[in-house]
């Protein structure tokens, strides 16, 4: 069901919908029209049509289709700042943390809503508003992780910013690979497999204050 179906389905028949709601089922609409025509092909038409509202009333809510695509691109920029920190934040075996860390980009583009296109995939990144929010969730992801291999393994702040942003960087671009194609690998599998490929790397580091592997 999508947004906008579960929208309609909560809401009572003969009644407004509340403007947080409202607000709501416009970026669903939004969303679906974006993911699958991209930015430039897409117009507010369309997006009013697919939410089952008026364009005066997409309108009232948000002013053209730039901002209604950056409000979108805010509010899946945050959702996977927060699954990585929630992944880097769910044990302290490093090793796992790698594979929830994958996990987590892996969960983020298979998501049935296609989110992750409009944040790796974005025909806007020549609009310098969207480009700052994409540079900016990857920098924050990054600092995440490299926070943790920081104090790990003791390395310095530049040494672990590196290989964070290699890490994240492999994530997202190995996952897409795997939606694209269709790979008949099973996710879990596949995050093992780049799991055991990272963490060949980042176990050659030293935990800090000891003197083993």
């Amino acid at each position: 069901m999508t947004a906008i179906e579960q929208t309609e389905a909560a809401r009572p028949r003969g009644t407004r919908l509340p403007r947080r709601a409202r607000r709501n089922q416009l970026l669903g609409a939004a969303q679906e029209v974006f993911v699958a025509q991209g930015y430039h092909a897409a117009a507010m038409d369309d997006i009013a049509e697919r939410a089952g509202v008026s364009k005066p009333v997409l309108y009232q809510h948000f002013p053209g289709k730039l901002d209604l695509y950056l409000a979108l691109l805010d509010q899946h920029c945050e959702s996977l700042l927060q699954a990585v920190r929630t992944a880097l934040a769910s044990t302290t075996d490093n090793k796992l943390r790698v594979a929830a860390t994958m996990d987590a980009y892996f969960a983020y583009v298979e998501d049935e809503g296609g989110a992750f296109r409009l944040v790796f995939e974005s025909d806007l990144t020549n609009e310098p508003a969207v480009r700052e929010r994409v540079e900016r969730v990857s920098l924050q992801c990054a600092e995440a992780i490299s926070d943790v291999i920081a104090e790990d393994t003791g390395l310095s702040k530049d040494e672990s910013m590196l290989l964070a942003v290699g890490l994240g960087g492999v994530s997202q671009v190995v996952a897409r690979y795997w939606l694209s194609s269709a790979s008949p690998i099973p996710r879990d599998k596949a995050v093992q497999l780049l799991t055991s490929l990272a963490w060949r790397g980042i176990a050659g580091f030293p935990l800090h204050g000891s003197e083993s592997h």
